[in-house]
Formats: structure tokens, sequence, C-alpha cells
């Protein structure tokens, strides 16, 4: 019996992302590749702004976070993910709750440090003069508890819905980690309730951030089309050019997986096209899009390297 759980399915087996035999080695390596990648590309961004006094401003504490969320995110799910390539890949019940409670805890954070971004890029430009006021200290760090207390609330909620459930003959979860979806084709007992807090917990952290985001670069995109000076323009766009791309990759592929009428016919397409934007490939290519669009974070990269080499 699992605890806190009349259920008689103590563990489950995670299908993994394909079942093809042949192209399970190809794979292994291709995902541990991009696992070493999204850790050396997040811990190294963490480590040149904490390097580099002069990226110690709201914008860039925000992007710490964000590095921080991204790395954990892909840690929850990526080990497991890569033992299902090699071997069967059987996980204890409270081992796959506990993987549940942390991957939405760090996806909720994710979706508010990104309404955080826009709010500081739109203080930023729209409000030069009171923006060591409206990002002080004090507010940054109020922003930063609202994140992760939002996300302690957003996992928690999804998690004690998902203990209810009895799981009582099938223990076979079509998906390479424990996610919400699966687990509710799963269940042999009513999961109305569950999609109903599926729908507000995840509509709430979605639309609100998305229409706060939209607001802040509608009013952004109104304040560069009086910047005379082309180069301006140019400069305020490259700013906020690559927050709007994460932004978009990370709410569409979240809005696709949880919005939707679920749960769905199949979910192999699902965990297909979501492994590429959603949970492991978006955590590596975030640091990439940042540091590439930035001026400022090339510098100070390349300042660090030339004192390493010195």
């Amino acid at each position: 019996m699992a605890p806190g759980n009349e259920s008689s399915v103590t563990e489950f087996i995670l299908l993994g992302l394909i079942q093809q035999p042949e192209l399970q080695l190809p794979l292994f390596f291709m995902f541990l590749a991009i696992y070493v990648v999204t850790v050396v590309g997040n811990v190294g961004l963490i480590i040149l702004i904490g390097l580099n006094p002069h990226l110690h401003t709201p914008m860039y504490y925000f992007l710490v976070n964000l590095s921080f969320t991204d790395l954990c995110h892909s840690s929850v799910i990526t080990p497991k993910m890569l033992m299902s390539f090699v071997s069967q890949n059987i996980i204890p019940y409270a081992e796959c709750m506990t993987q549940l409670c942390f991957f939405s805890f760090f996806v909720v954070g994710e979706c508010c440090i990104l309404t955080s971004m826009a709010y500081d890029r739109y203080v930023a430009i729209c409000k030069p003069l009171l923006y060591k006021v409206s990002m002080s200290h004090q507010v940054c760090l109020m922003l930063t508890v609202g994140v992760y207390a939002t996300g302690l609330v957003g996992a928690m909620a999804h998690t004690g819905c998902m203990l209810r459930l009895s799981f009582c003959d099938g223990n076979i979860i079509n998906h390479y980690m424990c996610d919400i979806p699966p687990l509710l084709q799963l269940s042999c007992t009513s999961t109305s309730i569950n999609e109903l807090v599926v729908f507000i917990v995840v509509g709430v952290n979605v639309i609100v951030p998305s229409v706060t985001i939209s607001v802040s670069y509608t009013l952004i995109l109104s304040n560069i089309l009086h910047i005379r000076s082309a180069e301006g323009r140019s400069k305020v766009f490259s700013t906020c050019s690559s927050h709007i791309t994460v932004v978009s990759l990370f709410f569409g592929s979240a809005t696709f997986m949880y919005l939707r009428k679920f749960p769905s016919g199949s979910l192999n397409e699902d965990k297909v096209s979501i492994v590429f934007f959603y949970t492991i490939v978006g955590p590596m290519v975030n640091p990439f899009i940042y540091s590439l669009r930035n001026s400022n974070v090339q510098v100070a990269l390349s300042k660090t390297l030339r004192k390493r080499e010195f």
C-alpha cells in the first residue's frame, strides 16, 4: 500500500520517450550531452554574473533565478529519463509524487520569474527615472519570495490532488516522467477534481503572466516607437528580444500541454514534441539565448576569460 493513498500500486514503470530499441543508445548520449550543456550553461551564467559587479542589477538578479530554476527543473527530470534509455525505469510511488511536486514547483516558479523580468524591463525602459526606487533590493526580494511562494502553492495543489487518486491495476506510465496527464489516464478513480484544479492553477499561472507580459511589452513597444535614434531602438530591441523568445517557447508549450482537453487518446506525440521546448531543451537554450543576444553578458564573459588567461 502506498502511504496516504488507498492504492495497490507501490511503484510505476516509466515507458520513456520512445520504444524503438535501436534508438535508445543514440538518444541516451544525445540527452546526456544536452543535460551536460544545460548544467554548464546555467551554472556558468550564474558564476559569470556573480563575478562581475556591473551585472549586479535587478535584470541579472532575475536572470540568476531563472538559470537556477532551469537547472533544477532539468535535474528533476533528465536523470530519470536517461535511465529509461538503458534499462527498465521503475520509480516508487513516493518518488513519483516527489518528482511531480518538484517539477510543478519549478515550472510555476519559472512562470513568475519570467513575469518579474518583463516588469523589470518595463520599468527600465518606460520609467527609467524611477527604476532604482521601483526595483530596489526590497522590491526584488519581495518579488523573489512571491515567485517561490506561488511555486510552492501550485506544487502543493497538484501533488495534493494526485495523492487522493487510487491506482488499482495499471502501473505503466506512458511518459518519461511522472507528469499530470499520464497519471490521470492511469487512475481508476474519478479525476474531475484534478482536471478542475489543473485548469485553475495552470490557467492562472499561464493567463495572468501572459497578460502581464503582453501589457508590459505593448507599453515597451509604444515607448520604443518614440525613440528617434535607430541605435537606441536597436539596443532596446536586443535587450527585450531574448526574453520574448524564452517566454514564447515556455508559455506556448505549457499551454499546448496542459490547457487542452485531457486525458487525450495518446501522449506519444505530446511527449516527443514537449521534450524539445519545455522540459529538457528549454532549460539548455535559455542561458545561451540571453548570452548571445546580450552585449553586457558578452563583455563580462570576455573580461572574465581575459582575467583567467592573465
